[in-house]
């Protein structure tokens, strides 16, 4: 095929996707070969086109390459098929508008259209995403969710280096910022040409909805503020995550805790984060219920999760507003040092927030409310509440709300380190990494391991670390001493 049947057929499929019109085709044309570095289209049909915009791509970034207009560095290809990707993406205005008209009828309809817009014009990285390395692990709390990282692009040495030369600018702010749409990108700064956000207004506040590039889950959305300014759980993000869960019902939506060790990756910028997945913490069980004394028309329970959590149902947001603002208050302020939980240290640094998720369970809200606490000490310099030493050759790096909820992402370095393991535990030939051997030494002891098996041995033992993960996370521990010190805290609200 053509260059110039590529660059045809690509412009027949940004037309398609709503933000053109025939009369647009020439002058869209012109500007494919244009950023390729072409200087004449040859004669090409106008006809149905079997190719995704992805493929077509991938040739116009070949033929770019070829005539220098690009080097073979990862950045600049991804700035170029960006821009590219722009020609298939409606003007924000008319996303905006298209995503409204849809949402008159349903919900979920809006949402249908602007997920399927951002993984055609590859704003959400589909094919990065295929080669995570994902599978279940059955535990005692219900079947987790296992995901090796892998959709990510490793930088080049060269890439490396011309970032380290690129000059800085502080422009956009940060990636959840709503410069980011439309941004061309850098070299060290991602490329958002093709980027679209849908303007959410929130209690009177502006806010955006977008889709992450690398999602870990089904319709992984972000909501994030017009606004850069830290994010802090309060009051306002109870209003706010029911809010959404009013706007978009079929969509559940969570915060990350707003300390160090037990937030997420980016604080800096408040956001939330929802989608159309059902996570394992929500279908595990309440396994003891409670009254809360001001608030008669709330089911209130204990979830039987490796983390602290409290669950609380209601037909009225305010009830589930003012209940969870309650117990927030309440946690900032609890120490119960036989548990080494302590609220503030003696500088005056508070240590203890919550990590909250919404949903809606037919006419009812329901909302989570896991208890968080970021000390450290002489044995746990990282966190008491975080993974402790003996399980960090597995997971290291903090539990944010993703983990919270019983989906783990697991760092790519997992992907040749369980080979290894599999290789040591075969007796073959290896490169076991020194952090692994005891715990291959125990699945040894513990398991007849055969070439058929080996896989789904260590499979099934990452999922028990992981579970041990999220224990050391939790608060009140699972064992007697741990529960009993629950119940004190409950007895408080």
């Amino acid at each position: 095929m053509s260059i110039s049947q590529i660059a045809r057929d690509f412009i027949t499929l940004a037309i398609q996707s709503g933000g053109w019109m025939e009369m647009d085709r020439l002058y869209l044309e012109n500007r494919v070969i244009a950023m390729i570095g072409e200087d004449s289209l040859e004669k090409a049909e106008i006809r149905r086109v079997s190719n995704s915009a992805v493929e077509l791509v991938d040739q116009l970034l070949i033929q770019a390459e070829k005539n220098k207009v690009i080097t073979s560095l990862q950045a600049e290809k991804e700035i170029l098929e960006a821009q590219l990707m722009d020609l298939m993406t409606p003007p924000p205005s008319v996303v905006n508008a298209y995503f409204a008209q849809y949402y008159s009828k349903d919900p979920i309809q809006a949402t249908d259209y602007f997920y399927k817009l951002s993984k055609e014009n590859d704003y959400i990285k589909t094919r990065e995403i295929a080669q995570n390395i994902i599978f279940p692990a059955e535990t005692e709390y219900g079947e987790l969710e296992i995901t090796i990282n892998l959709s990510k692009p490793e930088k080049d040495p060269k890439q490396i280096a011309e970032e380290r030369q690129a000059v800085k600018v502080d422009y956009p702010e940060c990636m959840l910022c709503m410069e980011n749409e439309g941004y061309k990108g850098r070299l060290n700064y991602p490329a958002r040409a093709n980027h679209r956000i849908i303007r959410m207004n929130l209690d009177g506040e502006s806010w955006g909805f977008q889709y992450s590039p690398y999602a870990y889950y089904d319709e992984h959305c972000i909501i994030l503020s017009e606004e850069h300014r830290p994010m802090k759980i309060t009051k306002a993000t109870f209003q706010r995550l029911l809010k959404i869960t009013e706007v978009l019902p079929h969509y559940f939506v969570g915060s990350n805790a707003d300390l160090p060790i037990v937030g997420g990756s980016i604080l800096s910028h408040d956001h939330y984060q929802g989608g159309r997945h059902t996570f394992p913490m929500a279908t595990a069980e309440v396994e003891r219920t409670f009254q809360l004394n001001d608030f008669s028309n709330i089911k209130a329970g204990i979830v039987k999760w490796p983390l602290s959590v409290i669950r609380l149902q209601g037909e009225n947001q305010n009830d589930l507003i003012e209940a969870s603002t309650m117990i927030l208050e309440k946690w900032q302020s609890y120490s119960d040092e036989s548990l080494q939980i302590v609220a503030h240290t003696e500088d005056g640094i508070p240590h203890h927030t919550i990590t909250p998720i919404a949903r809606r369970k037919e006419n009812l809200f329901e909302i989570d409310l896991v208890l968080r606490d970021n000390n450290v000490s002489e044995e746990f310099p990282d966190g008491i509440f975080h993974p402790h030493p003996d399980v960090q050759h597995i997971k290291k790096e903090n539990i944010g709300l993703i983990e919270v909820m019983g989906l783990a992402v697991l760092p790519p370095r997992l992907q040749t380190e369980l080979n290894e393991v599999e290789n040591y535990l075969l007796e073959k030939e290896n490169n076991i990494a020194d952090y692994h051997i005891v715990w291959a030494d125990q699945l040894k002891a513990d398991n007849q391991i055969t070439r058929e098996n080996v896989t789904q041995v260590v499979q099934k033992a990452v999922g028990a670390v992981f579970a041990r993960v999220l224990e050391d996370a939790g608060v009140f521990k699972r064992d007697v001493e741990g529960q009993e010190g629950f119940m004190r805290f409950i007895k408080t609200l």
